[in-house]
C-alpha cells in the first residue's frame, strides 16, 4: 500500500448533486426555504460542539460519548452543509468560493507593513 489515496468524487460535482437531491425535497420554498437551508448550518456546528464536548468528555453526566473522529465527521458535515447552502445562492458557488479562498489567503500569507 502507498501514500496515495483514491481519487473521491468531485467536490463540486457531488455538491451539485446534493443540492439537486434537497432542491427536489425542499418541503418550504421561496425565501423562507433559502433560510433554513442557511440556518441548517446552526445545526451542524451544534453537533461539532457536542462532538467536542463528547469527545473531552466535559459533561459529567454523560462522560465520553465520542471520539476525535465523530469531530472530523461533524466538521465535514459543517463544509458540506456550507457548500450545498452557497450553491443555493448562487449557480456560480465555484467560482464565488475560489475568488473568496483567494482572498482570505492572500490577506492572511501577505507580510505585515
Amino acid at each position: 500500500m502507498n501514500d496515495q489515496t483514491a481519487p473521491g468524487p468531485d467536490l463540486w460535482a457531488a455538491i451539485d448533486t446534493l443540492w439537486e437531491w434537497l432542491d427536489t425535497k425542499r418541503p418550504v420554498e421561496g425565501r423562507e426555504g433559502v433560510l433554513l437551508r442557511i440556518l441548517k448550518l446552526s445545526e451542524e456546528v451544534g453537533e461539532v460542539a457536542e462532538a467536542v464536548i463528547g469527545a473531552t468528555g466535559q459533561n459529567p453526566r454523560k462522560g465520553v460519548t465520542h471520539d476525535w473522529d465523530d469531530v472530523q465527521s461533524e466538521l465535514c458535515d459543517v463544509v458540506i452543509t456550507a457548500l450545498v447552502a452557497l450553491r443555493t445562492l448562487t449557480p456560480e458557488a465555484r467560482e464565488v468560493f475560489a475568488r473568496h479562498l483567494k482572498r482570505v489567503t492572500e490577506r492572511s500569507l501577505a507580510s505585515p507593513g
